[in-house]
């Protein structure tokens, strides 16, 4: 069977293992039933995310000029002690920043690789997790706006890592940790104006993933430089595809291409 469409992140069922779900123009391909069988994928042209054009990605699925115009690629997204939208400032487009910003966020502790801590809107818990790979998470705060989880991270992390190391996540070299002994080591360092929204009585979240082989050792599949490629897929991890000879491909670093995928 043939599918073609933009390379979005896949979509994420909660079960046991989480579904992942990869959306085609007119179709989509349930990924956890294709383990085990042989995919060619095809790299095709570009579709910008935003103004749906065949030109270019530059990052993040979006053109050149699409990247430093639209309000989902501003800075505040990847540092959210950039947020303003509570100070009535606009960065790009105000009211698309109150609409993100201004609803309840959650540091989380998450455990891929190692504890890191992080920063989500409340609605894409635990979605955030899955896509990060992470086998264990913890909510640390729920706060109001996205301001304070930005502050509330920058200080954390002067303690715990805010980096995740992909290849040991990939290659499932994992530990698992007490993740509320960490919540409570951390409780000290939460700024003054987040420490009211400090949550201290749930329970550790276990997410499970589509993998029947790990790799060992990893090579990434690069579109640009590899336009085609055909493997046996062994399972689904964050949001990468993980092949029989140890190729993995970052379908969320290739958001913005069109490419062409067969089942044989």
């Amino acid at each position: 069977m043939q599918y073609q469409g933009v390379l979005k992140k896949m979509q994420t069922e909660i079960t046991n293992p989480i579904n992942y779900y990869l959306m085609m123009e007119n179709d989509f391909l349930q990924m956890n039933q294709l383990i085990d069988k042989k995919m060619h994928i095809e790299f095709i042209g570009y579709q910008c995310l935003a103004c749906g054009e065949n030109k270019k990605i530059y990052r993040q699925g979006y053109c050149y000029d699409d990247f430093y115009k639209v309000p989902q690629a501003a800075d505040w997204i990847m540092k959210p002690e950039l947020s303003t939208a509570h100070l009535d400032i606009e960065d790009r487009d105000l009211d698309y920043e109150k609409k993100i910003q201004l609803q309840p966020h959650i540091v989380y502790l998450a455990n891929s690789s190692n504890v890191k801590v992080g920063v989500t809107r409340k609605t894409q818990v635990p979605t955030r997790w899955i896509d990060q790979g992470a086998h264990e998470a913890l909510e640390i705060v729920e706060v109001p706006n996205r301001y304070l989880a930005g502050i509330t991270e920058i200080a954390l992390k002067e303690h715990v890592s805010d980096k995740t190391n992909w290849r040991k996540m990939l290659k499932n070299e994992i530990e698992d940790v007490n993740l509320v002994e960490y919540r409570e080591a951390l409780k000290a360092y939460i700024p003054e104006e987040a420490k009211s929204y400090f949550i201290a009585d749930n329970e550790e979240t276990h997410i499970h993933f589509p993998v029947s082989k790990y790799p060992e050792k990893l090579k990434t599949l690069n579109l640009d430089k590899t336009p085609a490629y055909e493997g046996v897929l062994k399972g689904v991890k964050g949001q990468y595809l993980i092949f029989e000879d140890d190729t993995v491909f970052n379908v969320r670093s290739w958001e913005g291409y069109v490419v062409r995928i067969e089942i044989l």
